[in-house]
């Protein structure tokens, strides 16, 4: 009897280990609101490289000095462009990229001073 009671105490201790073990490998991988999930990571990644390429193909915009980040499909446009006409078109651009949810522009016109 000694031995059965050992046994069944060893599958719980082992039930127990796997059960915590599997509950922290999957909440290692949830994303939360501040942090991405490495498919989101990847997802973003891709969607950054798309935008850029998008502006870099552009005669108007040529992705100069426009800084392309995204973040759970939200693009973030910054840096200098020469013309409002350029920030428009940059805007445009970004926003009919596949996986954009939101463009947010935080780009700035450079000013004859400039």
């Amino acid at each position: 009897m000694q031995i059965k009671q050992l046994i069944s105490s060893h599958h719980r201790t082992t039930l127990a280990s796997a059960l915590l073990a599997a509950g922290l490998l999957v909440g290692g991988c949830a994303s939360s609101p501040h942090s991405e999930s490495a498919g989101q990571y990847v997802g973003d990644s891709a969607v950054t490289a798309k935008v850029k390429t998008s502006l870099a193909a552009d005669p108007i915009t040529k992705a100069r000095q426009i800084n392309v980040e995204t973040y759970k499909g939200v693009v973030q446009l910054s840096g200098f462009v020469d013309s409002d006409a350029e920030r428009r078109r940059a805007l445009v651009l970004a926003r009919n990229v596949n996986g954009v949810s939101e463009v947010d522009d935080k780009m700035t016109v450079k000013t004859a001073a400039e």
